[in-house]
């Protein structure tokens, strides 16, 4: 089946942010008199507030997590976000996927206002034809809700005409749900092992690595089976 839309994760896939979200969810937590190893705090990155939070103090309320989400995106946005650069080739990387006639959608589990700041570093405003972020849905990867939305958004694809470009097994997972394959890059710190467990049709290095492999790579032309005499 020919890939006729590519829905990409932000922080971590297109932009080197994973490290500096990590920054930021630990001086929130600091904030209400939690700590944990970064590791910990990286190994939950790609999670939104409403699944991060829970997964490491379960017994919050939910006013006091979304007091702890607003702590983070408010330090993330006043020390953090100005020094998220974009990977190397990422947007070469959207070009050549909007050459290609394939639609592309950006399905992150970031606000609203970090995508729209993240269109200006990409220079991809008028590259994407949709974009869904954690304002618009319930709840945030690994929930199915982001790309299910995302794919709403693409009236008449199908979940085998489309494909997920993720840095975290969450952005897999998610996809998975929707029926979605995954392709998975390292720039988010996250395993080969893990990626694969979570179902990651294929891994790269970076963006860069699946430009300079795409015709070859599971988004690339399909090839045409013969016909029968």
């Amino acid at each position: 089946m020919h890939i006729k839309a590519v829905l990409f994760d932000i922080d971590g896939t297109l932009i080197d942010s994973n490290d500096l979200h990590v920054l930021a969810w630990e001086e929130a937590f600091a904030g209400i008199g939690a700590s944990f190893e970064r590791d910990v705090l990286h190994d939950q990155i790609g999670k939104g507030t409403d699944m991060l939070v829970p997964a490491l103090i379960p017994d919050l309320d939910e006013a006091e997590r979304e007091r702890l989400g607003e702590a983070h995106g408010t330090i993330f946005k006043d020390r953090y976000l100005g020094e998220a650069k974009p990977f190397a080739d990422a947007h070469r990387l959207l070009k050549h996927v909007y050459d290609h006639g394939q639609k592309i959608v950006l399905a992150s589990s970031a606000s609203a206002g970090e995508l729209d700041h993240y269109l200006v570093l990409l220079d991809a405003r008028d590259l994407v034809a949709a974009t869904t972020s954690s304002d618009d849905v319930e709840r945030t990867k690994p929930a199915p809700d982001i790309f299910a939305t995302a794919l709403a958004k693409l009236p008449g694809l199908q979940p085998d005409e489309v494909m997920v470009v993720g840095d975290t097994p969450y952005d897999i997972e998610a996809a998975g749900k929707c029926g979605i394959a995954a392709i998975a890059v390292r720039t988010g710190g996250f395993a080969d092992d893990v990626l694969q467990r979570a179902g990651a049709v294929a891994i790269y290095d970076d963006p860069a690595a699946l430009l300079a492999g795409y015709d070859t790579s599971p988004l690339g032309p399909q090839p045409v089976r013969p016909k029968c005499p």
